[in-house]
């Protein structure tokens, strides 16, 4: 398996609220709390895919969300 994306840290719940703010969704976010020791931060493993391919990632996360939500409205 090969990761494809930047090698960016970020914090779940920055992720969360730039989705909200890109979709423009007012709903409410219900955290699991059963869950204390769930990972607080991502931070994507792409060595392999430099590696491999010679691929980096040229998009920072918001522009890449910004484009998926974009081609995910027109399917």
């Amino acid at each position: 398996m090969v990761n494809l994306g930047a090698s960016n840290e970020v914090r779940v719940k920055e992720l969360v609220d730039s989705l909200m703010k890109l979709t423009r969704y007012n709903g409410r976010i219900i955290w699991d709390t059963s869950m204390p020791d769930g990972p607080p931060r991502r931070r994507l493993d792409a060595s392999k895919a430099i590696k491999e391919f010679r691929f980096e990632a040229t998009t920072d996360l918001k522009e890449g969300l910004k484009k998926t939500i974009k081609w995910y409205a027109k399917t």
